[in-house]
């Protein structure tokens, strides 16, 4: 067995395995580190699955079904898709255990990595966002949406028409404070894992539309917005506590927008010229 430590988004975490799960982890060698107190450590597992009730399902991108559930001793079990892979976490999401059918099952692997990534931060001020985020001008726009809505398309306007645009992330930065950084779990659309940070100039809501048009977002409209972008671990009253907390700061101190727009070169324009006033 092998460990090695990564840090994302100024949290060390640590991965214990067998030599072949390295190799599926090429996306998270630009947030190797040294070492370090580790927030919390996941660890290939062998052995067999524990016996445990259902508590919900959910629907994921690429993974038919997450079933969720607690195990006799009250620790999380996750089993993703028809029985390809179990993670198991201790109560207080310091220790996971990762059981993969195929020993190398790379999206399994980032899956359970990022759900326990999720987990043990999400009282630590920090959230995994499904956005794109680009950086311009020294500050990062995250642009949200449900999947479809073309955030990745919009992110690729502003590369090609707004002067001095970078990507960060196409689909999974994390937020800690006012601060967005890239991740390991960034999309298979445009994969782009970057180990920058940049502070959050603003937040734009993106929905199709045969115009272009944007409005200023305040109160529960931006916290539902937010919420929508992040969601949450529902059964866990302390998890979703700590989230609820973080997406209210982030909504009521960042400032956000709705952008209605076409995927042309003058939506991008719009957002760029109207949100960073």
């Amino acid at each position: 067995m092998m460990t090695r430590h990564y840090k994302v988004a100024g949290h060390t975490f640590a991965v214990s395995g067998r030599a072949e799960l390295f190799e599926q982890m090429e996306n998270y060698e630009p947030f190797a580190c040294e070492g370090g107190e580790p927030l919390f450590t996941l660890t290939e597992d062998s052995g067999a699955v524990p016996e445990y009730t259902e508590v919900y399902r959910r629907e994921e991108p690429y993974i038919t079904t997450i079933v969720c559930g607690h195990d006799a001793l009250g620790n999380d079990v996750y089993e993703f898709g028809k029985s390809v892979g179990y993670l198991i976490c201790s109560k207080d999401y310091r220790e996971g255990r990762i059981i993969m059918a195929r020993r190398t099952a790379k999206t399994i692997l980032n899956d359970a990595l990022k759900m326990m990534f999720a987990l043990a931060t999400a009282e630590k001020d920090t959230l995994i966002i499904h956005a794109a985020v680009v950086s311009q001008g020294g500050k990062g726009y995250l642009f949200l949406g449900p999947s479809g809505t073309g955030k990745s398309t919009h992110a690729r306007l502003w590369l090609e028409h707004v002067g001095g645009t970078e990507l960060v992330n196409d689909d999974n930065p994390v937020v800690r404070g006012r601060v967005v950084y890239g991740s390991p779990w960034s999309g298979t659309k445009t994969p782009c894992f970057r180990n920058v940070s940049v502070p959050i100039g603003g937040i734009v809501m993106l929905s199709q539309a045969p115009y272009n048009k944007i409005r200023r977002l305040s109160g529960i409209e931006a916290y539902v917005d937010l919420a929508e972008s992040v969601g949450g671990k529902v059964w866990d009253s302390r998890i979703a506590e700590g989230l609820h907390q973080t997406e209210n700061r982030l909504a009521s101190t960042v400032p956000m927008w709705h952008l209605e727009c076409l995927p042309d070169e003058a939506a991008a324009r719009l957002c760029h010229d109207t949100i960073t006033r």
